[in-house]
């Protein structure tokens, strides 16, 4: 049985969040507390596997609790899932706890009325964070110095996601070798503001290290960007010497495609039309059409492309959408992922 304690300070959530829990016959709800005050007792006294935790709350909020569990001399650390609003300042509340520790984040509905329809998501995340690795102690330094053209890398991996996408990668990362000889770019349908939270908890657990893309980051061999929500990742060649490949980030401000923004399709095509035969291109799990003329483009350059499984996707949208446009070489089960990356990533390189 996986041990949560739910920690908000508004009767509704707490009646509605334990209600919801509880009827997974894998969970337990220990109990419920109202501030940080009351979850730091309750902590200590009922060792949950995992707590809900509210930002928000009087007396001790979400951000001090995190910082008091630190400190908290517990044989086994509970992982902490954040419940975060869909704001500005949510997301800057988010990406603070993450920093702190939280071990991950749910989008809690603009209306709270709404709330049941999480119900599967937190499930869902619960039971994933029980599996999920822990912090991975990175072997070398952020990169401090100016990049070379030794640095950059003439091979991409293009991965594209959505809803069900974030425990996927998660999954898929933290499996990628520290030597994957490849430069990485994740777009993955995200609300404004929390793509910076969630670069923050895969650069927890994957080898390499990762960040939210900037306009003009270059693409750099063993390094990881996740597409910055609110613009299209755009890729485009970068100066190099002559006769190499090199890419860099360009963020436009168009209109969404799809609905959405980043789109996959504006990340795919554009960097079909700079890597070539030299792209490893991948779709997780995501709801409606985005990736499916992206990975065609991607075929047709000559690069690879590769989707999941059906059976292990919350939603098969977008890998339904490359499959119509008969742009898929490839279907791989999540677990075997990261070695046909890598194995596609060496055949390029020779």
């Amino acid at each position: 049985m996986i041990k949560v304690l739910i920690v908000d300070d508004s009767v509704f959530m707490r009646t509605i969040l334990k209600d919801i829990i509880g009827r997974d016959p894998e969970i337990e709800v220990l109990g419920t507390a109202v501030d940080g005050i009351d979850a730091l007792a309750k902590t200590e006294h009922l060792e949950p596997d995992i707590i809900t935790l509210d930002i928000e709350m009087p007396r001790m909020n979400g951000i001090e609790l995190l910082q008091k569990l630190r400190r908290l001399p517990l044989a086994k650390k509970p992982k902490i899932l954040m419940l975060s609003s869909l704001t500005a300042e949510g997301a800057e509340m988010t990406l603070k706890a993450i920093r702190l520790g939280a071990s991950d984040f749910l989008l809690k509905p603009t209306d709270l009325r709404k709330v049941r329809t999480i119900e599967e998501d937190v499930v869902s995340k619960i039971k994933h964070l029980v599996s999920l690795p822990d912090a991975i102690v990175k072997k070398t330094a952020p990169r401090t110095r100016s990049v070379t053209d030794k640095d950059k890398a003439e091979t991409l991996v293009l991965i594209g996601s959505s809803a069900g996408g974030p425990q996927m990668l998660d999954t898929l990362l933290s499996m990628f070798p520290a030597d994957l000889g490849a430069g990485v770019v994740i777009t993955q349908h995200m609300p404004v503001g929390f793509t910076a939270a969630l670069a923050e908890r895969f650069n927890r657990i994957c080898p390499l290290d990762v960040k939210e893309t900037e306009n003009g980051d270059l693409i750099t061999r063993n390094n990881i960007l996740l597409s910055k929500a609110g613009y299209h990742t755009i890729i485009t060649s970068a100066q190099t010497t002559p006769g190499r490949i090199a890419g860099k980030v360009v963020h436009s401000s168009g209109q969404p495609l799809h609905g959405v923004k980043p789109a996959v399709d504006k990340t795919f095509i554009s960097a079909s039309k700079v890597y070539g035969k030299n792209i490893v291109s991948v779709i997780l799990s995501g709801m409606g059409s985005d990736g499916g003329a992206g990975m065609l483009a991607i075929k047709e350059a000559g690069g690879r492309t590769f989707v999941v499984r059906e059976d292990e996707c919350l939603v098969y949208g977008m890998a339904r959408s490359a499959l119509d446009h008969n742009a898929v070489q490839e279907t791989v089960s999540l677990k075997k992922m990261a070695d046909e990356i890598h194995r596609a990533v060496r055949k390029i390189g020779g």
